[in-house]
């Protein structure tokens, strides 16, 4: 397989600094070199790469933009270009790196103890741990105000019961953060695998996210200490403040299914003749969906990258994050499809990329905030008035 050169249809490369390109491309080999040629086989058999994840932890793409306890100090905007490329190659992979970085490590290093960080972030940074994050429940998911997960103090201990539904890493989670009900708010908490009265099961029949492992959490009469409570945050800003980074990550990453599936499908529409044995990207019809990706990715370069500045500047808003997500999972989605159609029948072939990133994207636009949710965050944003609510 031909190594990844990039979509840059107009120089965006030129506003990116040597670091920024260096990490970009030490994820890009990675994904070329190891991942491309496994994912194929684990989309087809639902399962995921687990074999990748010492390598990943070694990079440091595992609580990357985080500083100290092992975690690499990247900026935000080489942190997104580290989604891009993960996704370039699936939307599990990067899911998987984008729940142990924005859900796990950044709430406990955000919210947690400095015991809690000390035992946890070195672990989940290379890979030794895995976490996951447990906040949408059965009958709440875009509403999370609803919860029905509790939590009771009794003695120096906490009781937990309720359950959660649709989590990344759950049934292969070493340390789960728990979001619950507390007679004080909604507080957050780690509980570790083994926990007596905490178990998992895996959701299988899953025509999207196929590389990826979902699972629901059950806690019945589940017992954690003091020490497990995160001590700096109480309420919905928690749990919602952890969303806007993976969020962040999002609008990155489904740039690189675009790519993926808008260079198949121009290399192919290339080679491939039809009518008096010439190329079909020589057909306008051809060219005008190739010219549609490419202005569309172009965009959401230029919206993901500024939003990058934006974080690095302590300046990007929750409102923004909407925005970014929405568009371009959007984007994303129109190209897996366009690309799929300029490879006719081909294009529903595992052999090539679209249908396995276009079944992935659909659930993408619909976790970490629907499209309709984020719709509405910024049509607040804009008229001051929240319909939600």
């Amino acid at each position: 397989m031909a190594n990844f050169k990039g979509v840059d249809y107009l120089l965006i490369d030129t506003c990116l600094n040597e670091q920024e390109k260096l990490v970009r491309q030490t994820a890009r080999q990675f994904v070329d070199d190891l991942a491309m040629p496994v994912i194929r086989e684990c989309f087809r058999d639902g399962k995921f790469p687990a074999a990748l994840v010492p390598e990943m932890g070694r990079l440091g793409f595992f609580g990357a933009n985080l500083e100290g306890y092992g975690c690499a100090g990247m900026s935000n905007v080489e942190y997104g270009l580290l989604m891009q490329e993960l996704e370039r190659c699936d939307s599990g992979l990067r899911s998987f790196a984008s729940v142990q970085g924005a859900l796990v490590m950044y709430p406990i290093y955000t919210y947690g103890s400095e015991e809690q960080k000390t035992k946890w972030l070195p672990k989940l940074a290379t890979g030794e741990a895995v976490g996951c994050f447990g906040l949408t429940e059965p009958q709440f998911g875009s509403n999370p105000a609803g919860m029905l997960t509790k939590a009771v103090k009794s003695g120096n201990e906490w009781i937990l019961n309720g359950e959660k539904t649709w989590i990344t890493n759950g049934s292969i989670a070493d340390i789960s953060v728990i979001w619950a009900r507390a007679e004080d708010g909604i507080r957050g908490f780690l509980v570790e695998k083994g926990t007596p009265g905490f178990t998992t099961v895996e959701l299988h029949g899953k025509l999207s996210m196929r590389a990826s492992v979902t699972a629901s959490l059950n806690l019945n009469e589940v017992r954690v200490p003091d020490s497990a409570v995160f001590p700096k945050v109480k309420g919905l800003k928690g749990p919602l403040g952890c969303l806007s980074q993976a969020r962040f990550g999002i609008g990155w990453g489904v740039i690189g299914a675009a790519m993926d599936c808008y260079d198949t499908a121009r290399q192919y529409t290339i080679l491939r003749k039809q009518f008096d044995d010439k190329p079909i990207a020589s057909h306008q019809l051809v060219q005008e969906k190739l010219a549609d990706m490419v202005t569309e990715i172009t965009k959401a370069q230029l919206l993901a990258l500024h939003c990058g500045r934006l974080k690095d500047q302590g300046k990007l808003e929750a409102a923004h994050i909407s925005m970014l997500k929405r568009n371009n999972v959007a984007i994303a989605l129109d190209c897996a499809r366009t690309s799929r159609d300029l490879l006719g029948a081909n294009g529903i072939m595992d052999e090539y990329p679209m249908m396995r990133h276009l079944c992935n994207l659909e659930t993408v636009k619909t976790y970490e905030g629907t499209d309709h949710i984020h719709c509405l965050v910024i049509g607040e944003r804009v008229t001051g008035i929240a319909a939600y609510k």
